[in-house]
């Protein structure tokens, strides 16, 4: 019960701090920059509606300083040789592949009990994250410090994704979940940036996702790597050292990387340094079926209301008929705008 008291006592604190956008632009001591990201984050929130079809109703209409800089930490594990995430099971979200806490330090306590059961380990700030629409009674999730300095084209992508969590969930499937979301935030992004965007603001974030990109695929390619490692048992080699070879070919890489094509950019060093196979695993999550909703989205002509349709359409089947579907469709997509 301590970490249900903890989570609603956290959510409530940070509803507690939101006020409504209006509020914070007619402040007078409220900083220019923050007026002016609160606009953009305004603006987005009518595109999410009028253009990309997401839900309109409470949420990120209010904005919220919470003195931190994560909205949350989650903590997350997996055995030394698999990617399958440990999961937790909660009333509403089902059984998901991590748990949050709104305090680091229980985070980093629960880690460093899940290392103490052979468990690989990490915990890592969340910006922002969606109750899904259960609270818009109460003025729905609101936009954060955490990410409303973000640039034009990342902050796009962080009210695109959590609003997406809003219009389709499935219980005890993180994958699609996540997948789905990645797949709105990046097609949604990409609409923006190409309507409504400056110049400016396209080539910043044409730099940063590039690096992205690069980055992702340098996870998949070692992913695959591991994955194969720990599926061959048969092999003469200790299954310890092929590990150890996969993950010092990864930081070689990204140092090349690095060196290469990024002109020094070490944003991702600390990640690179920490990373183990629950990271690989949480990266699955996220990107695994990317692609299969991508295709999903151009089957549908482009077409919002039809692809949401579609989506809740696969939400309804179990998940190996999800999974199926989504196999299938998935060597149909192409490189999608944006992505």
């Amino acid at each position: 019960m301590s970490y249900y008291w903890q989570s609603a006592r956290g959510h409530l604190q940070l509803m507690h701090a939101a006020r409504p956008i209006q509020d914070w632009l007619d402040d007078a001591k409220a900083p220019p920059e923050l007026k002016r990201q609160l606009e953009l984050a305004r603006r987005l929130r009518a595109f999410a509606v009028d253009a990309l079809h997401l839900p309109d109703n409470a949420s990120y209409h209010r904005y919220a300083d919470l003195g931190r800089r994560a909205a949350v930490w989650n903590a997350i594990a997996a055995p030394p040789y698999s990617l399958k995430l440990k999961t937790w099971c909660f009333p509403f979200t089902g059984c998901i592949g991590y748990r949050g806490y709104f305090d680091e330090r229980e985070a980093q306590a629960l880690a460093a009990q899940l290392r103490s059961d052979g468990l690989e380990a990490s915990v890592y700030g969340v910006p922002a994250y969606s109750t899904l629409g259960w609270m818009n009674w109460l003025g729905g999730d609101p936009l954060l410090n955490t990410f409303i300095q973000y640039p034009e084209g990342e902050l796009a992508r962080m009210l695109f994704h959590e609003l997406a969590h809003q219009m389709v969930y499935v219980q005890d499937d993180t994958q699609f979940n996540e997948s789905f979301a990645t797949a709105v935030e990046r097609l949604g992004s990409a609409q923006w940036l190409a309507t409504h965007a400056s110049e400016a603001a396209r080539v910043e974030y044409a730099r940063f996702d590039s690096r992205r990109r690069e980055f992702r695929a340098l996870m998949l390619a070692t992913r695959k790597q591991l994955e194969a490692v720990y599926a061959d048992g048969a092999n003469a080699q200790p299954m310890a050292e092929r590990k150890a070879q996969v993950m010092e070919a990864f930081r070689t890489d990204y140092a090349l990387l690095k060196r290469e094509r990024w002109q020094g950019f070490a944003g991702y060093d600390a990640y690179v340094e920490r990373v183990n196979n629950a990271s690989f695993g949480v990266q699955a999550a996220y990107d695994g079926l990317v692609p299969a909703f991508e295709a999903l989205f151009e089957r549908e002509g482009r077409d919002w209301p039809r692809f949401y349709a579609a989506v809740r359409s696969l939400a309804a089947r179990s998940k190996a008929e999800r999974d199926l579907a989504l196999g299938l469709l998935a060597p149909l997509s192409g490189p999608a705008a944006g992505t």
